[in-house]
């Protein structure tokens, strides 16, 4: 915890007459998926963003660059921060303490004041109180104009008025609070996720230094397991870590910062020689994995800069047809971010940005800093303009390839794969295909299933893994070929030879039914693989499920019960030793789907009444990105010690 710099503005000009009011706080109890997305494991952790950003907020204003996160033993968090601490003086229209009003009234804070914060993080800015109201108790202590404040909460509701309980000559906050567990379905943080949002923030707000610590953790010295983030270089540094899973093409990452039309702008980016675009756009440390007018200015001072060099430099001269946007993106890796004072938040999440005059000022900047690199770096830019150009050769030959797929339709009628048991309803919304591991375990599927709404389709062995093939590679393989012709789904416009068209989608319910075991295991990431690089948005649209079928039959005589887990498993082989019969209880361990009947498979995973399917989601694209990357791409290395790190989860017979 350091002291208040010496050169910072006075800290009159934060005081309680900055903190506004806009709205009460009645609802959040009531309806808190409305205010944190959701009650499940998301919404838990968004408890921990909440509070965080407030400590953001003070970096991004100049007062904070130390910010400490502890999971304590209970699955309570402390936040401690060095800003400025939140104003504890009386708020003229509340006529209570300014901290009590930030405290157990929505909506209530200093971004609101632009002389307080000129940008703030976070997306729906419900902030603090939020949390408060969804905790069974919270406490805060503040650090202010030489004493330390405190108080309690439970449910929302002060336990009694802010009050001084000593000295210090320190400024900050500090806040810790539980959950309530009358509300969320879960109570356990992830350690994991916490860690990958606080080094993405420490990242995009260089020189803050974020440490988590759990004290659930305990190290052989017997220390609390925890990590510390901090970034000299910001972006920079964020691009190379994020793209050292890919072989490099060029020989260091471009970079620029700086401030164009008032609005802050950042970008970093590198190529590397794979074949996906991966670019990840940022306002106000917020993932804006939609896009918006941001990603459209990166978007255009690229394809514009690059296109004048290749034209002067007489590259493509010799190439036949017309170079396309996304050719001069494949291979790329890019962040952009964005500080906005009002930011005007579309689209489905709410995480797409509208703000026309972004789009003119991130241009102007990617045009600037690429138009010096490229004039400084030659030989880096003919090898960027020659991965553009076999990027344009390979789109040639995969729009052929797809065109192939997709004029099938009109070629065979339906078009549809003989492998595919179709299901006899034709509402999107009622219907499922089961993408199923082998013929075998597909006849079995085929025999079990509800014909009404359920449709199976057998992939035979390990489909291709399309994050070290070329796009054309992709839509002449068979299994990938039968996949985007049973779905309906089209790809490629005009505009974007990567844009996938889901109108005539034919099921919202995919479903990825594979062998328990290792090689089970490897053909699921396979195919969330070719979902997440070619086809995100079924993702996003909550369209991609795995199915779970049971690890173990346990049966003793003819009682017979199924374990998805060994705890289970164990659970089960207890209860029937103790039932008094002489029958040695027997566990079968199904290692793959053939070995169950029709029957078997229907009961445990296919029957909607009693199946656990769980749905694939991406929490954080950058992490997800980073994760696909390591796993399937060409570098060795980042995989082994993944492997290594996870091995104890791994379930695997011998």
């Amino acid at each position: 915890m350091s002291d208040q710099k010496e050169n910072q503005p006075k800290m009159d000009q934060y005081s309680a007459g900055n903190i506004q009011v806009l709205e009460g706080l009645e609802a959040v109890r009531k309806r808190p998926a409305m205010y944190i997305g959701d009650i499940g494991v998301r919404g838990l952790h968004h408890l921990v963003y909440e509070v965080v950003d407030n400590s953001i907020d003070e970096a991004l204003a100049g007062y904070c660059d130390s910010i400490q996160i502890t999971i304590n033993e209970d699955n309570s968090i402390t936040t401690v921060d060095n800003g400025r601490g939140i104003p504890t003086g009386i708020h003229e229209k509340e006529k209570r303490s300014a901290l009590e009003v930030v405290m157990t009234v929505l909506h209530a804070g200093g971004k609101f004041d632009k002389d307080t914060y000129k940008v703030s993080g976070g997306l729906h800015g419900v902030g603090v109180s939020c949390v408060n109201a969804l905790s069974k108790h919270l406490r805060v202590e503040v650090r202010r104009e030489g004493k330390i404040f405190e108080q309690e909460y439970e449910k929302g509701k002060p336990m009694y008025a802010v009050r001084a309980i000593g000295d210090s000559k320190l400024t900050g906050t500090t806040v810790t609070f539980t959950p309530d567990d009358s509300i969320f379905e879960v109570s356990d943080y992830s350690f994991e996720t916490l860690s990958v949002r606080m080094r993405e923030l420490a990242y995009l707000n260089k020189k803050v230094r974020i440490s988590l610590t759990d004290r659930r953790q305990v190290n052989e010295d017997g220390s609390f397991y925890s990590v510390d983030y901090y970034s000299e270089g910001g972006l920079k540094e964020f691009v190379e870590f994020l793209d050292d899973t890919r072989p490099p093409l060029i020989g260091e990452s471009i970079y620029m910062e700086g401030e164009k039309n008032g609005i802050p702008v950042e970008v970093a980016m590198i190529y590397n020689t794979s074949f996906t675009e991966n670019i990840h756009s940022y306002v106000n440390n917020i993932n804006t994995h939609e896009g918006g007018t941001h990603l459209a200015g990166f978007r255009r001072g690229l394809t514009t800069t690059l296109k004048k060099y290749a034209d002067d430099s007489g590259m493509l001269n010799k190439l036949k047809f017309e170079i396309a946007g996304d050719d001069f993106r494949e291979g790329l890796t890019a962040i952009i971010s964005v500080k906005v004072q009002e930011p005007q938040f579309e689209g489905q999440t709410k995480t797409k940005l509208g703000n026309r005059d972004v789009s003119p000022a991130v241009s102007q900047a990617v045009s600037e800093m690429l138009t010096n690199y490229l004039e400084e770096h030659p030989n880096d830019a003919r090898l960027i303009v020659n991965k553009v150009i076999l990027a344009a050769q390979a789109r040639h030959a995969a729009r052929k390839a797809r065109e192939m797929v997709q004029r099938k339709n009109v070629l065979t009628g339906g078009g549809l794969p003989g492998k595919l048991a179709d299901c006899s309803d034709k509402d999107p919304v009622n219907c499922e295909i089961y993408l199923v591991e082998g013929d075998s375990a597909g006849g079995t599927a085929k025999q079990g299933r509800d014909r009404l709404f359920q449709a199976i389709m057998p992939l035979r062995g390990k489909i291709l893994n399309v994050e070290k093939a070329m796009n054309h590679k992709v839509f002449e393989n068979e299994e990938i070929k039968n996949i985007y012709t049973a779905l309906g789904v089209r790809v490629g416009t005009e505009n974007d030879s990567r844009e996938l068209n889901i109108e005539k989608l034919r099921y919202h319910k995919v479903i990825i039914m594979c062998d328990a075991d290792v090689d089970g295991s490897h053909i699921e990431t396979l195919i969330l693989t070719f979902f997440f690089r070619h086809m995100k948005e079924m993702i996003e649209n909550g369209y991609i499920y795995i199915a779970t079928p049971p690890l173990y039959q346990v049966k003793k005589g003819k009682q017979s019960e199924y374990a998805w887990n060994d705890e289970i498993r164990d659970k089960l082989v207890d209860e029937m030793k103790g039932a008094g019969s002489d029958s040695s209880v027997h566990v079968q361990r199904y290692k793959g789907l053939g070995e169950m009947n029709a029957e078997q498979l229907w009961d445990t995973t296919m029957n909607p009444e009693t199946r656990t399917l769980r749905r694939i989601t991406i929490d954080n694209g950058v992490e997800a990105d980073r994760v696909f990357s390591m796993l399937m791409g060409d570098e060795v290395p980042p995989r082994r010690e993944f492997i290594e790190t996870h091995a104890k989860f791994a379930n695997i017979d011998f």
